[in-house]
């Protein structure tokens, strides 16, 4: 018998801020970019439960949040800090489990040996131990694969704990939005609204045919396994722009500069060499566009890399890539298929 579970920190990095600066607790947090009273440029990287009251969540354009929520308190964050208080957690996670799967710097997954009563005694235990070193709650899903994991670890956030046992799984899924199976994201959700799809259950109704990645899944089926160990699959560097703008020399000026960023992140990296050149291009009105390039045999130096970038940029300069003459918002380079 498999039982796999999933730990997801309770908002993370205003969790932190909280713990580390008392006056902060009970306050509406928002860390990401700086707001600029409105006029901010980024993103937010994590709101406490007390922002998410005014509709503030992750991802959401720092501007937006800032009119969501003028009166909360906007922070830069602190990563660096973030980074090891995960390695802390994650080092509690890893006394309790064999097999640790660290999908990002706030949630992991885990392997537990025993029955559904053991995995629930030691799913309280690292809830117990991160509380009592880390002062941090975090939510717990317990399920028989990763998928049902998961999605209960998100049930009852926060500082929730849900089991899910393997012949439970298929009734716990089919009251759920089909927005909460992994993969289904705002522009699926759509597509699927329109076949009338707006539950798992209602998605149970479709054939495999017609529904092909989701017939598993909206079953309580994953055989995934657990990742001890990633390796890099490509290396990237973008730039937001204080202004949107379409002046040539700026632009210029800023791809050389990623490239160079980039190419250095490369030659640090360990790899040898990259096949596959891509850049990553946003207008004023959010339209994102990307071009790629493979070569016939792996790259390692910048000569390459600037020319091979600039035939796939320089168009979006003129009315080749850009007809409307867009502003632009952000420019993005990156190389993949390391070797």
């Amino acid at each position: 018998m498999r039982i796999i579970g999933h730990l997801d920190m309770d908002a993370f990095f205003a969790a932190v801020e909280e713990r580390d600066r008392e006056w902060l607790r009970g306050k509406p947090v928002i860390v990401g970019a700086d707001p600029k009273g409105g006029k901010g440029r980024g993103v937010v990287s994590t709101a406490n439960y007390k922002a998410r009251e005014y509709g503030v969540h992750s991802a959401m354009p720092i501007s937006k949040a800032w009119r969501l929520c003028p009166n909360c308190i906007f922070l830069g964050g602190n990563f660096k800090k973030y980074s090891e208080v995960s390695e802390k957690i994650m080092a509690i996670l890893r006394k309790f489990s064999p097999v640790v799967e660290v999908a990002s710097v706030d949630e992991a997954y885990f392997e537990i040996n025993g029955d559904w009563k053991e995995a629930e005694k030691i799913a309280k235990k690292i809830k117990n131990e991160i509380l009592e070193k880390e002062q941090l709650s975090c939510s717990v899903g317990i399920g028989p694969n990763k998928l049902i994991a998961k999605i209960a670890s998100d049930f009852k956030k926060p500082d929730g704990l849900t089991i899910v046992a393997e012949e439970e799984a298929e009734k716990f899924l089919e009251p759920l939005p089909i927005r909460k199976i992994p993969g289904v994201g705002p522009k699926t959700e759509k597509k699927l609204e329109k076949m009338g799809i707006k539950t798992v259950k209602d998605a149970k109704k479709f054939s495999r045919e017609e529904l092909p990645h989701l017939y598993d899944p909206i079953r309580g089926q994953d055989d995934s396994p657990l990742v001890t160990e990633w390796e890099a699959k490509s290396i990237g560097e973008e730039e937001t722009f204080e202004e949107d703008t379409k002046e040539a020399p700026l632009l210029v000026g800023c791809f050389e500069s990623l490239l160079r960023q980039m190419f250095g992140r490369f030659k640090k990296s360990g790899f040898r060499g990259f096949r596959t050149i891509s850049i990553k291009v946003r207008f004023g009105d959010f339209e994102t566009k990307t071009r790629a390039h493979t070569l016939k045999a792996p790259a390692s130096n910048l000569a390459v890399l600037r020319k091979e970038a600039m035939k796939l940029f320089l168009p979006f300069l003129d009315r080749r890539e850009n007809p409307k003459e867009k502003l632009f918002r952000l420019l993005g380079v990156r190389v993949e298929k390391l070797k």
